[in-house]
């Protein structure tokens, strides 16, 4: 099963208590700034879930994710967290 980004909008609305329309426009512009960051070469961190990071291999751009060890923990992975 997956959520597209209809039902990613309507469950924060709901946590948030906040419209839809609102929350579709944050969710695009933080896509948006991720997008430009990732694009300049700058890593993005998002506290409590990773780091997404982009490098250039063999003259191509390579797409890097880093899950956060609260993301690990919570599927089991193995991590360097010592908590």
């Amino acid at each position: 099963m997956s959520i597209d980004k209809k039902e990613l909008v309507r469950r924060v609305s709901d946590r948030v208590i906040k419209g839809t329309g609102t929350v579709e426009e944050i969710i695009d512009a933080t896509l948006e700034e991720i997008y430009e960051s990732l694009k300049q070469g700058n890593s993005v961190s998002l506290r409590n879930f990773g780091t997404f990071y982009v490098r250039v291999e063999c003259e191509s751009w390579v797409f890097k994710f880093n899950p956060s060890q609260r993301l690990r923990k919570l599927f089991g992975w193995s991590s360097t967290s010592k908590d």
